[in-house]
């Protein structure tokens, strides 16, 4: 089994405080993933830049699919919004400032789950999924720090606190 495929559904009511976490989680990578389709298309074709932003936009699209089917899988309701992130992010017209805050998006999505696998809230079947998209969103903060390094000095920690 593949550790982002879901969980088989459950039979217990779910908990509503993990409910709400996950379509947090759910309303910012649709966030991200409108952001980064977007960037993307008003970047250079084929430009190393454009490559990497879509990369970025397929890992949130993914990770909106595993989130789905993990709400799904645990009998509750998915969110259809899509967070307010979008808006603040597409207001900033230069692209590597769109970046940057991109970046603080992932670090803030990469802190929600790191809190919530050192929780005991987290389903055991749940856990390698929620895991790899941590360890995905740490990946391409540092993909997009090196990026912002190259054009304009000093990278965007992730903030692990």
């Amino acid at each position: 089994m593949n550790p982002t495929d879901p969980p088989a559904p459950t039979e217990a009511a779910p908990d509503p405080a993990l409910v709400g976490l996950l379509n947090e989680l759910l309303e910012a990578e649709r966030a991200g993933a409108r952001v980064t389709r977007e960037t993307a298309q008003a970047l250079p074709e084929g430009s190393p830049l454009q490559a990497l932003v879509l990369a970025v936009y397929q890992d949130e699209a993914h990770w909106c699919s595993m989130l789905l089917a993990a709400l799904r899988s645990l009998g509750a309701q998915p969110s259809t919004r899509t967070g307010d992130f979008y808006g603040r992010a597409m207001a900033l017209a230069d692209i590597p400032e769109r970046l940057a805050f991109l970046n603080r998006g992932q670090g803030w999505v990469a802190r929600k789950l790191r809190a919530l696998l050192a929780d005991a809230l987290a389903p055991e079947a749940l856990r390698p999924g929620l895991q790899a998209m941590l360890d995905g969103h740490e990946a391409k903060l540092a993909l997009v720090n090196q990026q912002l390094a190259r054009r304009s000095g000093p990278a965007i920690a992730p903030n692990h606190s």
